[in-house]
């Protein structure tokens, strides 16, 4: 059994001292996304064959970590070039976030925490250029940190739509082509293996 902790929210930047409290008693409980109903899952070593970590902030978490030797887990890392208008509620990424990036790196191995640009959006704050540049810039922070890079373009959809609006996004297919591109090159460069998600048609 595969445990998501968790894509609907961020578990080790606001929960970290919760899921340690799960993972000793044994269990959790969950809502069950499709009908709303409590489940009951069990946590023990036994039955969970990894945890993937997804986290802006795993900072929380970091001094925790030991407690978790009897499991298998790796992180999915955000990390971009986003200000607070974007992102909020999380530390300075120079002074805090890449530090922890390198840390937690340091800690449990650099094939273990992957790093992920997404979603990329562009406006007329968070251009081509300027997306590009944070890129470069990231990377050669992480370099010898991460083998892995994953990064997508923001879906607009009914719960987002209006925030996209209030962000003066757009979408190109022009836009996508020149980042990837030119985020493929930055990668090979620092020997990161890159991967991007399928667009769903």
């Amino acid at each position: 059994m595969i445990i998501s902790a968790s894509r609907r929210t961020d578990i080790p930047a606001f929960f970290s001292e919760w899921f340690m409290n799960r993972i000793h008693e044994g269990f959790a409980i969950v809502r069950n996304p499709m009908n709303d109903q409590p489940l009951r899952v069990l946590l023990t070593p036994d039955l969970v064959d990894c945890i993937v970590f997804w986290t802006k902030n795993p900072i929380p978490l970091i001094p925790k970590l030991d407690q978790l030797k009897d499991y298998c887990f790796y992180f999915q890392f955000t990390l971009t070039g986003y200000g607070h208008d974007v992102e909020t509620h999380l530390p300075d990424k120079k002074g805090a976030i890449i530090p922890a990036f390198q840390q937690l790196s340091e800690k449990i191995g650099p094939e273990k925490v992957i790093w992920r640009y997404d979603p990329i959006l562009v406006n007329d704050r968070y251009s081509i250029d300027y997306h590009i540049n944070a890129f470069v810039q990231i990377a050669e922070a992480l370099d010898g940190y991460t083998e892995k890079c994953v990064f997508s373009f923001v879906d607009t959809y009914a719960k987002n739509i209006s925030a996209m609006q209030s962000l003066g996004c757009v979408t190109l297919r022009l836009t996508r082509c020149v980042i990837w591109r030119s985020r493929s090159g930055i990668l090979q460069k620092k020997g990161i293996w890159s991967w991007r998600p399928v667009p769903k048609r």
